[in-house]
């Protein structure tokens, strides 16, 4: 009975260092790296994204913004929330997917980054997911030529059981790294 113990203490005790040794690695790399916890998931076309939950304040349904001239193409303007006036930036735009439409599952992700509430614009949202440090793995290097560095893991949640079981990839980003880049606009460089 020792021998199971001890041999689930150093599984787990190994684990643990490589989940350590995956943060080290990506933050030497200048990349933030997935953590366990929950995450709200979305869809962006044909993809399903999560972002850290405790970044998230509320799910609005979309409504068109008040414009802004000159803004950027994937900043479609700003609006009005509880006094609160909150930039509105279409993740779709941003990230370059093929399509853009406006129906009745686009909503808009209310966040707090950096202090600022800032709107996201997505296809839909999915749930909310509970992710171990067992189902998320490292975000994969990419030519030089596209942008992954918001890319911060892979979460892997299997469906089903038996030869019916499928895997649902799940693609995590650092939503305050995305919503504070420079070329965003939204937030001082600091």
């Amino acid at each position: 009975m020792d021998m199971i113990a001890d041999a689930t203490q150093v599984a787990h005790h190994e684990a643990a260092r490589q989940a350590h040794a995956a943060v080290n690695a990506a933050v030497a790399s200048g990349r933030a790296a997935a953590r366990s916890g929950e995450y709200l998931t979305f869809r962006l076309g044909g993809e399903e994204y999560g972002i850290d939950i405790l970044r998230v304040q509320e799910i609005r349904s979309y409504e068109p913004p008040t414009r802004i001239a000159n803004a950027p193409h994937f900043i479609k303007g700003v609006v009005n929330l509880r006094g609160v006036i909150v930039p509105i930036v279409d993740l779709r735009l941003k990230l370059g997917c093929d399509s853009a439409e406006y129906n009745g599952f686009t909503v808009v992700i209310v966040l707090n980054v950096r202090g600022r509430v800032v709107g996201a614009v997505v296809d839909s949202v999915s749930d909310v997911l509970e992710l171990g440090a067992d189902h998320i793995k490292p975000a994969p290097e990419l030519a030089s030529g596209i942008d992954s560095g918001f890319i911060t893991g892979i979460g892997s949640i299997k469906q089903g059981q038996g030869d019916d079981a499928t895997e649902r990839m799940l693609i995590l980003m650092d939503i305050e790294g995305l919503m504070s880049a420079a070329d965003m606009g939204l937030m001082d460089a600091h």
